[in-house]
């Protein structure tokens, strides 16, 4: 749709500097490299210079089907023996011993991440990379990034263009889920916490949500688990108290990583968190709900069913956005996986129990893996699952210090989704947003936080 823009180099130089400041003046911004925990010196967040070209036809469905992947995750973080059946492969990654089953109030905050394949026949369709149930990020900033690309659209000299890039909040539907469930705590004098990181360079992401429960009244608190190991207690009725705040929710935004906990100090804080009254965002069984293996298992023939008796339609909604996944499980099943991937490893991707992007293996490096692996259970900490194939688009990708040049891109869509259990009864379950990002067809692999993908809008077509 840009090939003309992007063949003029001036213009793109021109384009690149009022883009950059729009950023800035419109709030999508990062801390940088250098000062990662400072305030003093911030970036413009990654972004690209033109918005991206989406199908019509697969975002809606993306958005259409978020409730009923929320539902999904709900369903399984519920179901502690199959949580325990599908983790209790042997393997080298840690796994948190506890699943709490008594539990009063469950708060999920999600992003379900596609790709868009595109199969022999010229069919695309929507295929799933992961459900994130812990610390989706980029709902803050993604709801500044319209205008920025609608500002450029128009010095571009496409109006048309720029007025059907799409509305999207998604920090505000978080900030009402967060809210509801504090509502639902029943103590104004109770704190909304969130549990950080050290390094903060995504801090402004944070803020945006942060400042949405603040115009709300609801005092926010930033801590980190040796802050919460330090000051942090539960009194005889599991209240839980940091720095003598009542903590009504606990979000985390770290955790996420077996690396996350540094010390047995981590854990015993993890525990005590889950122990409490607070409501956590995630429980440990949704948090669990949203790892590899538990994608993989949902795949096999027969397991959704397990989670939507009688509702053969909604099976189908879920199911059509599965790439093949395979075990690698140790057993004969298993050892056909390996196989299969040795024998074709440009066709596959190997994805280890871990979150945060830039974790994945393709080609040469799963034969080198798996060769390593074949007979041992460590190969248990990974699943694998079909490569997806999209079309490359072409786009400049607009970075501190990078020179911008037209390059094939590929995209990922994110949505978002909501939802707040009481007991048995689903108080609310919503898609609040989405999220579009974009990276160079060189780089398989890794997200915005990772330095390898930047932000971006869809523009449906």
């Amino acid at each position: 749709m840009w090939g003309d823009v992007l063949k003029d180099e001036n213009l793109i130089g021109d384009l690149e500097e009022i883009a950059k400041d729009t950023a800035l003046l419109h709030g999508v911004l990062m801390r940088t490299k250098e000062t990662p925990n400072s305030p003093e010196v911030v970036s413009y967040a990654p972004f690209t210079l033109f918005p991206t070209t989406v199908p019509k036809a697969v975002f809606h469905e993306a958005m259409a089907v978020q409730t009923q992947f929320n539902m999904l995750v709900d369903r399984v973080s519920q179901d502690p023996g199959f949580l325990e059946q599908t983790l209790a492969s042997p393997s080298p990654t840690p796994t948190p011993k506890f699943i709490n089953q008594m539990v009063l109030n469950v708060l999920g905050l999600n992003r379900s991440d596609y790709m868009l394949d595109h199969s022999p026949d010229g069919r695309t369709s929507l295929k799933q990379i992961e459900i994130n149930t812990i610390a989706a990020s980029f709902g803050g900033l993604a709801s500044h990034t319209p205008d920025v690309h609608r500002h450029i659209l128009k010095v571009a000299n496409f109006p048309e263009e720029s007025s059907c890039i799409l509305d999207n909040n998604p920090a505000a539907g978080l900030a009402r889920a967060l809210a509801t469930a504090w509502e639902l705590y029943g103590s104004k004098r109770a704190v909304v916490m969130f549990l950080v990181e050290s390094v903060q360079r995504n801090i402004y992401d944070h803020r945006y949500v942060e400042n949405e429960l603040w115009k709300r009244k609801i005092t926010v608190i930033r801590r980190q688990f040796e802050d919460v190991f330090r000051t942090g207690s539960l009194d005889e009725d599991k209240r839980l108290f940091v720095d003598k705040h009542e903590v009504a929710i606990v979000y985390f935004r770290n955790g996420y990583m077996p690396q996350n906990y540094t010390s047995e100090e981590s854990w015993a804080t993890r525990l005590m968190m889950e122990r409490s009254k607070a409501v956590k965002c995630p429980n440990i069984s949704t948090h669990l709900a949203g790892t590899k293996k538990v994608q993989q298992e949902l795949a096999r023939p027969g397991v959704l069913e397990r989670f939507f008796p009688g509702q053969p339609e909604t099976v189908v909604q879920i199911r059509n956005t599965f790439a093949g996944l395979y075990t690698l499980d140790m057993g004969e099943e298993g050892d056909k996986t390996v196989a299969m991937a040795l024998a074709n490893p440009d066709q596959y991707v190997l994805k280890p129990q871990r979150e945060g992007g830039g974790n994945n293996l393709y080609g040469a490096e799963i034969c080198e893996v798996l060769e390593k692996l074949r007979g041992s259970t460590e190969r248990t900490a990974y699943i694998l699952m079909d490569k997806i194939q999209p079309v490359p688009l072409q786009n400049v990708l607009l970075r501190p210090g990078v020179p911008p040049r037209p390059i094939a891109c590929l995209s990922e869509l994110g949505t978002f989704g909501t939802y707040l259990r009481k007991g048995s009864e689903l108080v609310f379950n919503e898609c609040v947003g989405h999220l579009l990002r974009t990276k160079s067809a060189e780089h398989a692999d890794g997200g915005v936080a990772a330095g390898v993908a930047v932000l971006d809008n869809p523009l449906l077509v």
